[in-house]
C-alpha cells in the first residue's frame, strides 16, 4: 500500500454537521440545513446564543478539500478494471467500492488493488467469510 502525497494538516473548521433551525425541538422539521428566512428569526439575525449558520468562512483549504483523513482523495470503483486508472495516481486517490457491487466483484477489486499497491477505503464490506 502507497501512502500518500505529504500535505498541510487537515483542518475542519466546523466539524459537526450543520442541522436546521428548529429541527431537534419538531418532528416535522427534518435536519438538513435550511437558511432560515422568517422577519424575526433569531438565528437568521445572528444573536448571540443562537446557531451559526453555514457562510463561506467555514470551507476548507482548497489543498486539503476532499482528502479523508489518510491524506487520499476517494475514487469511487465499481468494476475491477477501474482500478487500473488509479495505477499512475495512487497515491493521490483511494479506492472505494460502490454499494451496488456484488461480493464476487469485490474480492477481484481487492486482489487487483492489492497487486497494483492501490489502497481501498471499505475492503471488508459484503464479503462473506466462511467457517
Amino acid at each position: 500500500m502507497v501512502s500518500a502525497k505529504k500535505h498541510v494538516p487537515i483542518v475542519k473548521k466546523h466539524p459537526k454537521k450543520w442541522n436546521r433551525h428548529q429541527s431537534d425541538t419538531f418532528k416535522c422539521v427534518p435536519s438538513a440545513w435550511r437558511k432560515p428566512k422568517g422577519i424575526d428569526n433569531r438565528v437568521r439575525r445572528r444573536f448571540k446564543g443562537q446557531l451559526v449558520m453555514p457562510s463561506i468562512g467555514f470551507g476548507s483549504n482548497k489543498k486539503t478539500r476532499h482528502l479523508i483523513p489518510s491524506g487520499h482523495k476517494v475514487f469511487l470503483v465499481r468494476n475491477p478494471n477501474d482500478v487500473d486508472l488509479l495505477l499512475l495516481h495512487n497515491r493521490t486517490y483511494a479506492a472505494e467500492i460502490a454499494s451496488a457491487v456484488s461480493s464476487r466483484k469485490r474480492i477481484d477489486i481487492i486482489a487487483k488493488a492489492k497487486a497494483l499497491g492501490v489502497k481501498v477505503t471499505n475492503p471488508k464490506a459484503k464479503i462473506t467469510t466462511e467457517s
